[in-house]
């Protein structure tokens, strides 16, 4: 097998779900982010896994998303679109029973004209400006909005994954003061709101990169394990350089294994000279540039030729590896490629 093996473990996403579930009040709703295609792990076998131990609520970036999750777990649970009801989704939200989180006036408009009565959410700015109706523009709506009972009103944090960060508070109050007095559900906290205080939780909390064993959540199980396959060792002598550019010379006599994979693959150029893989517990350092579809990595200290090394694995995480790549660990899951062979670890009964 000549391409790289991501194994997924359900049972891991699992149970992250269930324990930043535990995390909040027997009153609050923990739904389930599944956008990016389960955040580079498949959304189909995602969604299902994450419905199979308790979500009923899922969240996506697009319409189009939605369509994959609906279409793997059926009539039921609900998906939620971030992107609201943009122009030409119309036909899809109504087919699928899609909620858009409508995030101005003129989606309001799209929506109450083209979908009277269906379902929606409200998306609302409290201070990250990014998507949602800002203080105004909101009061200009407010009413009318709320007489077509959402199915429920949120916003969302800007430096969760800072609990000390003044905006936090500064968010929670603004989103307090714009939802006065409204009945629907509301939701502010992904998964750095979880980890906040539980004034932070309302009625539904969102959970996305926890699920997948990302930061902030620092209890998380991994859930991804990548190995890359050896093709070629060769004997390099001093002076021997390595790969484009020749950025890494051989100082003495080195090994060097040749893996398949490369940032075709989602493995960043950015580690070039500056990541490890992994043998057992032994670290082996990347030499040279990562190129489309190899990397060089020092085995000189092994004591036998491997047959294929781990990049993701328990000694290091997504978090480990975006470290190293100046990144973050939410790029580093999105960005796995689609040559894997994946497999899939199912959810423990």
């Amino acid at each position: 097998m000549s391409t790289g093996k991501l194994k997924i473990d359900l049972n891991a996403l699992a149970s992250n779900w269930r324990t930043l579930d535990a995390l909040t009040g027997p009153t609050v709703e923990t739904a389930a982010v599944v956008k990016a295609d389960g955040y580079g792990c498949g959304v189909s076998r995602v969604a299902k896994a994450l419905a199979q131990v308790g979500a009923r609520r899922f969240f996506v970036a697009t319409a189009e998303e939605g369509a994959g999750v609906r279409q793997a777990l059926g009539p039921g649970p609900e998906i939620c679109v971030f992107s609201g009801h943009m122009a030409g989704d119309t036909d899809m939200i109504h087919d699928l029973q899609l909620t858009p989180m409508l995030n101005s006036l003129s989606q309001i408009t799209r929506h109450f004209e083209s979908l009277p009565g269906s379902h929606f959410g409200i998306q609302l700015d409290t201070g990250m400006s990014r998507l949602g109706m800002e203080p105004t523009e909101w009061h200009a709506v407010r009413d009318i909005a709320l007489s077509q009972s959402p199915r429920l009103v949120m916003s969302h944090l800007a430096c969760a994954d800072e609990p000390d960060h003044s905006a936090n508070d500064a968010q929670l109050q603004n989103f307090r003061n714009m939802t006065q007095g409204v009945s629907a559900p509301l939701s502010l906290s992904a998964t750095g709101g979880i980890l906040l205080p539980s004034e932070y939780h309302f009625d539904i909390v969102r959970p996305g990169v926890g699920l997948y064993g990302g930061l902030p959540f620092e209890d998380a199980s991994p859930v991804v394990h990548l190995s890359l396959p050896v093709i070629q060792t060769r004997t390099l002598e001093e002076g021997d350089t390595v790969g484009y550019g020749c950025t890494w010379q051989a100082d003495k006599q080195t090994v060097v294994a040749t893996v398949s994979g490369g940032y075709a693959d989602g493995i960043f150029r950015a580690l070039s000279n500056n990541a490890m893989f992994w043998f057992g517990n032994i670290p082996c350092p990347v030499i040279g540039r990562v190129s489309m579809d190899l990397i060089t990595v020092d085995i000189t200290h092994l004591d036998q030729s491997p047959e294929q090394l781990d990049l993701l694995c328990e000694h290091q995480t997504v978090d480990d590896l975006a470290l190293a790549a100046d990144t973050i660990g939410y790029e580093i899951l999105t960005s796995l490629g689609h040559r894997y062979t994946r497999r899939y670890g199912e959810i423990l009964s």
